[in-house]
């Protein structure tokens, strides 16, 4: 049916049809007789492996990758295709407009996406207002936090803070993003002072509110080994809970598409080998300390299983579903993928 549908939907640009879909999804689940057509049509025949991470269950290790819902307007529906989690987001503590227009590509030719969003998103006030829905049971929900364009570097800890504070209550887990290509300045506070110069005060404002919700970090693809083992060692002396790899890439591997020189972060079917070597260099150098969750690439079962067979506990989609539709969780839990 998707492919069907897929040529009327691309006569829409990437961002028109992005907000068609995410509207329909949340109306869809927001509507109980909608919402259960849609978790029947989606039921895969194969549950998948329940896995246990970072102190929390989820029913199967098959996430919506953050980017997608930015202000938890369609999460409800998104949980109807069977995502064992969600992760929301990115969100600022204010309202931000984002890039200018267009600010996302499709690279059809490619199975890819280039995008310079620049977490546009209605703040955290809105998305906290979103999240008080009533949550679909087994639902793991994560928020993707991140800073506002205006915040000078120095102050980015503030950004993190008035977000781990709102969103303590309502999130089983935080992910903050310190590696979008489209915020000047943000993937340099990957370096071992500016990660330790927020993720130190994160920890002890944790520990003041109460509740020690999960905290994971999400990197770039484009980092070096010697500068990811930093990272990696810095967010394991932090007392950080989990790393998430990767954001999307500004490098641009061999690309048929003319959309290929636009500016932003490149996501899709060429950053898999990319995504897939750091996920197997950040397993490895860890060796158990910290769980990883892999995203980037992932477009169809095989490759959903070699991220789970290289170490990562949980893999995250979006582009994917771009070009191969709603029923992919489906199709990759039906395949039987399994968890080391």
């Amino acid at each position: 049916m998707y492919k069907t549908l897929r040529p009327l939907i691309y006569k829409l640009t990437p961002e028109q049809a992005h907000h068609v879909t995410i509207a329909l999804l949340g109306l869809a689940g927001r509507i109980p007789p909608a919402a259960a057509l849609l978790r029947a049509f989606f039921k895969p025949r194969n549950p998948g492996p329940a896995v246990q991470a970072f102190g929390l269950s989820f029913s199967n290790p098959i996430g919506m990758a953050a980017g997608y819902d930015k202000d938890g307007v369609g999460w409800q529906g998104l949980a109807c295709l069977g995502f064992g989690h969600i992760e929301l987001g990115t969100v600022t503590p204010k309202p931000q407009p984002g890039n200018a227009q267009p600010r996302l590509f499709r690279l059809v030719e490619d199975q890819a996406v280039i995008n310079r969003m620049g977490f546009n998103n209605r703040g955290a006030e809105y998305m906290a207002n979103q999240m008080q829905a009533r949550r679909p049971k087994g639902l793991i929900l994560g928020v993707n936090i991140g800073k506002n364009k205006v915040t000078p570097l120095e102050e980015a800890a503030q950004d993190y803070f008035s977000l781990l504070r709102a969103f303590a209550p309502l999130a089983d887990y935080l992910a903050v993003n310190v590696s979008s290509p489209n915020t000047p300045g943000l993937r340099s506070l990957q370096t071992r002072a500016a990660l330790e110069g927020i993720l130190r005060p994160l920890a002890a404002e944790r520990v003041q509110l109460g509740r020690k919700i999960p905290i994971l970090v999400k990197l770039a693809p484009d980092l070096t080994n010697e500068e990811l083992d930093s990272a990696l060692e810095t967010i394991v002396d932090c007392g950080m809970d989990g790393v998430i790899v990767t954001n999307t890439t500004v490098s641009r591997p061999a690309l048929q598409s003319p959309h290929y020189a636009e500016a932003g972060g490149l996501s899709g079917a060429p950053l898999a080998e990319l995504s897939r070597q750091m996920t197997a260099h950040a397993v490895k150098m860890l060796q158990g300390r910290l769980p990883v969750v892999s995203s980037g690439g992932i477009m169809n079962a095989a490759e959903a299983q070699r991220r789970l067979d290289s170490g990562a506990c949980l893999v995250q989609l979006y582009t994917g579903l771009i070009y191969s539709g709603p029923g992919l969780v489906k199709e990759i839990l039906d395949k039987g993928v399994t968890v080391r």
